[in-house]
This record gives C-alpha cells, structure tokens and sequence, in this order.
C-alpha cells in the first residue's frame, strides 16, 4: 500500500512563507500525476498546483506566482514552496498522486497538513 505523508504546514502571518513536503512510500516516478489539494471540512477538495512525471507544472489562478511545486526524485519526496501567504491561504493542504497499474488508474492521497495564515 502506497502511503504519502504531509509534512511542513504551521502558523505564519501575511506574507510569510512555508514548504510543504510530501514524503511517498515508494518511488515517486511511478505516479503519472502529483499535486497538492486544499481540504475544506464538508466542502470537495480544490486543486492547488499538479506536477507530471516530466515536470509539467500546473497551478489553480489563486497561486501563481507564489507558489512553487516541485519534487526530489532522490527523497522520493514532492514540495510546495508557499511564498507570500494571504489569510485566503489558510487550510488544510493534502498531498495526491496517482498512477496506473493495468491500465487501471490508482489514486493515493495523505491525511494533510494544516496551514494557517494570520493578518
């Protein structure tokens, strides 16, 4: 069983900054597709950035511009720089992955990391 596990989330005021990681039980080049989500209580995860297996990046219009994903294939491990933070900002961020085994597409995601911004 593929577990990923969020790491990095804290208290910052406006305009503060923090990395989040996510660390993968298996080798990361074997997802098609990784990403961070935020997780709203009750409400559907929204999609925050998404990075491919080639390094294709993308980004929800909310975040460009400040932040970053990216990962280390070496530490099996996928980032998100978060650079000017805004109040908005504040929630719980969970990491996803997916990848295809028989032609059948597997999702994963973790238990997510809290990030709260102050004003």
């Amino acid at each position: 069983q593929v577990q990923l596990v969020e790491s990095g989330g804290g208290s910052v005021q406006t305009g503060g900054s923090l990395r989040l990681a996510c660390v993968a039980s298996e080798n990361i080049i074997l997802f098609d597709t990784m990403g961070w989500y935020r997780q709203v209580q009750g409400k559907p995860r929204k999609l925050v950035a998404t990075i491919t297996r080639d390094g294709t990046t993308t980004y929800t219009d909310s975040v460009k511009g400040r932040f970053t994903i990216s990962t280390d294939k070496d530490k099996n491990t996928m980032y998100l720089q978060m650079n000017s933070l805004e109040p908005e900002d504040s929630d719980v961020y969970v990491c996803h992955g997916d990848l295809t085994i028989w032609h059948k597409e597997i999702e994963y995601w973790g238990r997510g990391t809290q990030v709260t911004v102050s004003s």
